[in-house]
């Protein structure tokens, strides 16, 4: 269990608050954030009940479904984003090897989320050979899981990197020309 976890009670109310709080202008049904955090429905309509509860979280008008959305008048809502968002990191070598399912890695590099810059059009590029897209994502969605929130990721054939960059490629350059992190690099970029 994560420290946070133990923190807040429990690794599925920290997942959920990271989802609402890092979504502030979506509203999540119990069935989706469920699906969005892995986590099971008792769970996810257990916790998300304490957090209506204790204020977090705010019912969304009467419609039917109910849905839920971050309470942006609770009394610590920067500080506990603020918190939360400094406080939420994924290892760079845990990144690097969960994505080694998806086939023969060349390139993993992270922008965008990774780096704090929110206007970036992808947040992770994976490079390789033989790769699994179903694989990248699940992957993916692992991660999204854990962060709270969407990834916007793109995949590419070695060949077509190597083109790509020869070309000067536009999302390409959005990503290697600004802030980034290149964590698994087998090409030589």
């Amino acid at each position: 269990m994560d420290p946070l976890g133990k923190l807040f009670g429990s690794p599925a109310r920290v997942k959920l608050i990271r989802l609402f709080l890092f979504n502030d202008d979506a509203a999540f049904t119990v069935e989706d954030a469920a699906f969005r955090t892995k986590t099971s429905k008792p769970a996810a309509r257990k916790e998300i009940a304490q957090l209506a509860k204790a204020g977090v979280l705010r019912r969304r008008s009467s419609k039917s479904p109910i849905a839920y959305t971050a309470n942006q008048r609770f009394v610590h809502y920067e500080s506990l984003k603020a918190f939360l968002r400094t406080s939420t990191s994924i290892s760079d070598t845990r990144i690097a090897s969960s994505f080694k399912k998806a086939g023969t890695i060349r390139l993993v590099a992270l922008s965008g989320l990774f780096t704090g810059v929110t206007e970036s059009k992808v947040d992770v590029v994976v490079v390789g050979d033989r790769i699994d897209d179903r694989m990248i994502g699940i992957v993916v969605r692992s991660l999204e899981a854990e962060l709270g929130r969407e990834l916007r990721y793109a995949a590419f054939t070695t060949p077509d990197f190597r083109y790509r960059v020869g070309v000067y490629d536009r999302l390409l350059r959005d990503v290697f020309d600004y802030s980034h992190r290149v964590i698994l690099d087998r090409i030589g970029i």
